[in-house]
C-alpha cells in the first residue's frame, strides 16, 4: 500500500500496525473530523480477487451494525481504485476506531502475569460483547487473544468480527480451504471438523482465552496446526487449578464447561457464561459448578467412573499409562499424518479443483434465500432442499448451515442444501429519546415486546428521569425479548460562577438554569453596590434544580449625614 497515501480523499494513511492473513492495519486520521482513526486495507495482492474482495465487503457490513462498548467500532468504508493503465483494481477498505492500547495477547508475552480475579473481568468484557454480537445473529469465528485490545482504561474491546479468515498462517491457523475457520489453539471441535460453527463456538474460543489467561498456556499444544486441531476433538483440557494451584477451583467448573467438546454441553449463550464469570467475581455459586464433573468425563476415550475432577485426572493416568506407549504413540502419530494429509487433499482441491467442470461450494452463511440463490446461480449451482431449524442466534430467514460445507468443490449443476433459521420474532424498537421517565420508557418496551436494559444516569440539565438516548436506536428491527439500555437525566447540573455579577445578572442566571436564590447583604466600600461576592454551592459544583443558592451581596456603607455648624447669635451691648 507504499502508493496509497490517502483514502476517499479524506483519510491520511500512517504507519501499519498490524498485519492479517488478508489485509493490513494502519494508523490514519480522519481530516474531516480530525480524529485518529485505524484503517484496514485489503492487501494488494489479493485485490483483484473476487472472493476475498467479497469476505472484505462480509466483514464490512457484519461489523458496521454492531454498536457496543466492548467492540470496535466501524467509522466508515470504501473502495479505492489504482489506476494500472490498461488495468485498474478496486481496494476496499475499512475506518475503525483507534483503540489507544495493547492486545491481550502482547499483555501475555511481555506483562507481568495476570490475576485470576483481572482475567475474569477481560473476559466479562469480551462475553458482553460477544453477547452482543450474537443477538445480532453475528458469529465472531476467531475469538483469540490477539483479535482483544485492552485500551488504556483496561476495557476489553473486541476485533474482527464476521471474518472468515482467507489465508493461513502455517504456524497458528488452520484454513487450508474456507470450510475451516478460526485459529487452532482456539479452535472449537465442531469448526476443526469443518461443520459449521455457532455462538457455541465462540464461547468454546471464549474458554479457551480464559485457560490461558489462568494459566499462562493454551489448553491444547503441538508441533502443527493439525495435531492441535486433533486435540480439540479427541482430547481432553487439563484442570486448571491442577497445573496452578492458586487457581480458585469455581474456575475449574467455568473454564471445562465451556470447553465441553459438544455444543449442546456448553454454556448456552454468551450471556450465561458472563453470568457465571460475574458470580464468580462476587464469590456467589455459579450454574456450572454440578455439571463440571460430567462434562469432564463425558468426552473422555475411555470410560471412568465420575467421582471427582481430582479422582478422574488420577484415575486416567493410571489406566491410560501402559496404553500410551502402545497406542498413542501409533494411533497418535497416525492421525495427525492422516489429518495433515487431509488437509493437504482439501487445500489441493481448493486450489486446483478436481476437473474442469467443479466449482467451489461458496459461504452460504448468514445469506437470505433470495441471496443464496445469486450466489449460487452465479457459479451453476442450484439450491437444494431447504430445512427450517430453531436458532436465536441467528436473524430469521438467514441461513445457518449447508450441505456441501463451504469450499467443496462439486459438479456445476449440483444442489447446495441449506439450513434456515426460524429466528425469533421480531420487533421494531420504539422512539425512548426524550420520555419523561423510566416508567414511560418501560411501558414502551412492553408494549413492543423488549425489556428494559441497563439504565445509566447522567447529568442533564434535562428534568430528572428524561430518557437521553438508547442503545439501540430506534426504528430497527430486533428479536422480541431483547435488552433496550437507555441513559436518563439525572436532573443534576452544574452551577455556574456568579462572582463579580451584579444582583439582577446573578438572579437572572440562576433562575433560568432551575435554582433559587437567597441573599445575604455584606456591607462593603471598595467594590459596586450589588456585587456577587461569593455563592453557596461554589461554582462548578454539581446539584439538582430546585436548590437554593446564596449570595453575598455588597452593600454600599450608609451615608452618616455631617453634624451642622450652629449659626453665631448677635449679641446686644
Amino acid at each position: 500500500m507504499s502508493q496509497i497515501n490517502r483514502l476517499g480523499d479524506r483519510y491520511d494513511l500512517g504507519q501499519v500496525i498490524g498485519r492479517g492473513g488478508m489485509a493490513e492495519v494502519h494508523e490514519g486520521l480522519d481530516t474531516r473530523l480530525n480524529r485518529r482513526v485505524a484503517i484496514k486495507v485489503l492487501r494488494s495482492d489479493l485485490a483483484r480477487d473476487p472472493v476475498f474482495q467479497e469476505r472484505f465487503r462480509r466483514e464490512a457490513q457484519s461489523a458496521a451494525g454492531l454498536n457496543h462498548p466492548n467492540i470496535v467500532s466501524i467509522y466508515d468504508t470504501g473502495e479505492e481504485i489504482i489506476s494500472d493503465n490498461p488495468n485498474q483494481t478496486h481496494i476496499p477498505y475499512i475506518v475503525m476506531e483507534f483503540v489507544d492500547g495493547v492486545t491481550l495477547r502482547e499483555m501475555l508475552q511481555n506483562g507481568p502475569r495476570i490475576l485470576p480475579e483481572r482475567a475474569l473481568e477481560i473476559l466479562a468484557g469480551v462475553l458482553a460483547a460477544l453477547d452482543y454480537a450474537h443477538r445480532h445473529g453475528i458469529v465472531h469465528r476467531d475469538i483469540k487473544p490477539a483479535n482483544i485490545m485492552i485500551n488504556t482504561h483496561g476495557d476489553a474491546k473486541v476485533m474482527d468480527f464476521g471474518i472468515a479468515r482467507a489465508m493461513s498462517d502455517a504456524a497458528t491457523s488452520v484454513t487450508a480451504t474456507s470450510a475451516v475457520m478460526g485459529t487452532a489453539q482456539y479452535l472449537s471441535p465442531e469448526q476443526a471438523r469443518g461443520e459449521v460453527a455457532d455462538a457455541r463456538s465462540d464461547i468454546y474460543a471464549a474458554g479457551c482465552v480464559l485457560f490461558e489467561l489462568l494459566t499462562g498456556s493454551t489448553p491444547f499444544t503441538g508441533d502443527s496446526p493439525v495435531s492441535i486441531a486433533y486435540q480439540h476433538v479427541n482430547s481432553q483440557p487439563s484442570i486448571p487449578s491442577h497445573l496452578d494451584p492458586s487457581i480458585p477451583s469455581v474456575l475449574d467448573s467455568i473454564v471445562l464447561h465451556a470447553l465441553a467438546k459438544t455444543p449442546s454441553s456448553r454454556y448456552e449463550t454468551a450471556a450465561e457464561m458472563r453470568s457465571d464469570v460475574e458470580r464468580a467475581m462476587t464469590g456467589l455459586p455459579i450454574s456450572a459448578s454440578a455439571q463440571t464433573q460430567v462434562l469432564v468425563a463425558t468426552a473422555a476415550t475411555t470410560a471412568i467412573p465420575i467421582v471427582t475432577t481430582d479422582d478422574y485426572y488420577q484415575d486416567t493416568q493410571v489406566k491410560t499409562v501402559t496404553r500410551k506407549t502402545k497406542i498413542l504413540k501409533w494411533g497418535g502419530a497416525g492421525a495427525a499424518m492422516l489429518g495433515a494429509i487431509g488437509a493437504m487433499f482439501l487445500l489441493a482441491g481448493s486450489l486446483f479443483g478436481s476437473g474442469s467442470g467443479n466449482v467451489t461450494v461458496p459461504d452460504l452463511t448468514g445469506k437470505t434465500v433470495a441471496e443464496a440463490q445469486a450466489a449460487l446461480s452465479s457459479i451453476g449451482l442450484i439450491i437444494g432442499t431447504q430445512t427450517p431449524t430453531a436458532d436465536d442466534t441467528a436473524l430469521k430467514g438467514t441461513i445457518t448451515g449447508q450441505d456441501p460445507a463451504v469450499g467443496e468443490a462439486i459438479d456445476k449443476g449440483q444442489a447446495v442444501n441449506i439450513k434456515i433459521s426460524n429466528g425469533k420474532d421480531q420487533t421494531t424498537i420504539p422512539d425512548l429519546v426524550d420520555m419523561s421517565s423510566i416508567t414511560d420508557a418501560r411501558l414502551a418496551l412492553t408494549d413492543a415486546k423488549l425489556v428494559l436494559g441497563k439504565v445509566t444516569p447522567k447529568d442533564s440539565d434535562k428534568p430528572e428521569g428524561t430518557i437521553l438516548a438508547q442503545n439501540p436506536v430506534s426504528g430497527i428491527l430486533i428479536s422480541v425479548g431483547s435488552r433496550i439500555d437507555v441513559v436518563v437525566s439525572s436532573g443534576k447540573v452544574t452551577i455556574p460562577s456568579l462572582l463579580g455579577l451584579n444582583r439582577i445578572q446573578a438572579s437572572n442566571a440562576l433562575i433560568n438554569a432551575g435554582f433559587n436564590v437567597a441573599y445575604i447583604e455584606e456591607v462593603r466600600s471598595d467594590v459596586a453596590a450589588g456585587t456577587v461576592l461569593a455563592q453557596t454551592p461554589l461554582p462548578g459544583e454539581i446539584a439538582i434544580k430546585g436548590t437554593t443558592v446564596t449570595l453575598s451581596v455588597a452593600v454600599a456603607p450608609a451615608v452618616v449625614a455631617p453634624t451642622p455648624t450652629p449659626t453665631p447669635t448677635a449679641t446686644t451691648p
